[in-house]
């Protein structure tokens, strides 16, 4: 009999069978751990996806755009505007690809501008050149692109009209209207009106003009298309016209030319301080004497016109005439500013200037009680009374034109009567703006 088998039995006999282990408390007992495990302490990837993608986002830098709105100073440059921002050689090629665009030496005070910085860097500068263009200046991938374009302008014709009480000025302002208007409508007539001495209260007026708007904020005027200004009974008529190649300009209803050899006034909006005559008390001198000029009181600094086109034949300053400026015209005729305050720019002896050019600015220098501009004219050497002068007009409508400057004008002229404009009307070919572009109200 095997030995090991009896041991067994024996122990068996006297301690009794052994009993076997209870494994279920184990396995209840993983289960449960195991459970705890994957709701609690397994890493939660969708959590840290949520939690963290917000933190990636962050750390991707902000850009910062910043936009600065301003004028031009006095004395400023191309330089001291962008000095902060461009190094000088990008300013130099800046300056040269805009040479033969606009010269950014022609930055003048006043001019406003938009500067526009990326990240504190140079993106774009902008600023008007004029009523008509403005200059867009952007940074490229190679280098500068420079643009002249149009300015982006709303037009809507207009119909404004009043009866002078005191001044042409006080009547346009009176109606909600800029003095420009007034200057504008002055200018147009300055061949037929004196609107220093001929304005008389009951005078009156209507005007044709285009108003600009940008951004829905007005901006000024552009053409005046047609206007009339009656004074002392008598009415002017003008409407703007392109005569085939030549440059627009005002005609009568007639077809002829408004303007003239010679403006009635060299100064607007002055007054007579004292007139043509051959007689006169000086009052400095204390003497008698002729005085064969007009004299236009005005305040220092308003500018003097050219009353035609011309050459300076002299310019300087003298004791008793101080600043002055003598034009040499056609036919013998020659014209005499006396007192300025200063000249305008670029003037010197043998230039050309043409009509209404600024020449000069009032002033009292030389020989002067205050700030005025003594105007004198001469014909053959000798002096005439500019009151009594008798200009000749410049060249009227073609023949080959005049059938199309009638048709374009009938419906001016019904505008001003009716003193509003209509919906459609054929416009001249003057227009600088297409019909798409203009709101008519």
């Amino acid at each position: 009999m095997d030995y090991g088998f009896r041991k067994s039995r024996i122990l068996q006999h006297k301690y009794g069978r052994p009993k076997r282990r209870i494994r279920f408390p184990l396995l209840l007992l993983t289960a449960f751990g195991l459970l705890f495990w994957i709701v609690f302490l397994r890493p939660n990837t969708e959590k840290e996806d949520i939690i963290t993608a917000p933190q990636s986002v962050q750390t991707v830098p902000e850009i910062k755009r910043e936009v600065v709105e301003a004028v031009v100073l006095p004395g400023d440059t191309i330089s001291s505007l962008l000095g902060d921002i461009c190094t000088p050689q990008e300013i130099h090629n800046l300056s040269q690809e805009c040479k033969d665009i606009f010269p950014l030496s022609k930055l003048s005070a006043g001019q406003g501008y938009r500067l526009s910085l990326l990240d504190g860097a140079f993106e774009s500068l902008e600023f008007d050149i004029d009523q008509s263009d403005q200059l867009i200046i952007r940074q490229g991938e190679e280098g500068f692109e420079v643009d002249r374009i149009p300015i982006p302008y709303t037009v809507r014709e207009v119909v404004v009209s009043a009866t002078i009480l005191a001044s042409l000025f006080d009547a346009v302002v009176s109606h909600g209207e800029s003095e420009a208007l007034a200057v504008n409508l002055a200018d147009i007539f300055a061949w037929d009106i004196d609107f220093i001495r001929d304005i008389h209260p009951g005078d009156s007026f209507k005007v044709l003009v285009e108003k600009r708007f940008r951004d829905g904020e007005p901006a000024g005027y552009g053409d005046i298309l047609a206007a009339s200004f009656t004074n002392q009974g008598e009415t002017f008529q003008a409407f703007l016209y392109k005569d085939g190649n030549q440059r627009a300009a005002y005609f009568n209803e007639e077809g002829k030319s408004l303007r003239k050899a010679f403006l009635k006034a060299p100064v607007s909006f002055s007054r007579i301080s004292s007139g043509f005559s051959l007689r006169r008390f000086h009052p400095i001198s204390k003497k008698w004497k002729a005085h064969p000029a007009i004299d236009y009181a005005a305040p220092t600094g308003t500018p003097i016109m050219a009353i035609g086109n011309g050459t300076i034949s002299k310019i300087g300053r003298t004791k008793y005439n101080g600043n002055f400026i003598k034009l040499k015209h056609n036919n013998g005729m020659e014209s005499l500013y006396l007192h300025m305050s200063r000249f305008a720019k670029n003037m010197k002896s043998g230039k050309r200037v043409s009509q209404g050019q600024t020449i000069g600015y009032v002033g009292s220098t030389g020989l002067a009680t205050g700030p005025h501009l003594c105007f004198r004219m001469y014909k053959g050497g000798k002096p005439i009374n500019p009151n009594k002068l008798k200009s000749v007009s410049a060249a009227p409508v073609s023949r080959n034109n005049m059938a199309d400057f009638k048709a374009a004008i009938t419906p001016f002229i019904a505008r001003l009567e009716r003193g509003e404009a209509p919906s459609t009307a054929k416009l001249p070919t003057s227009l600088k703006v297409s019909k798409s572009e203009i709101s008519v109200k």
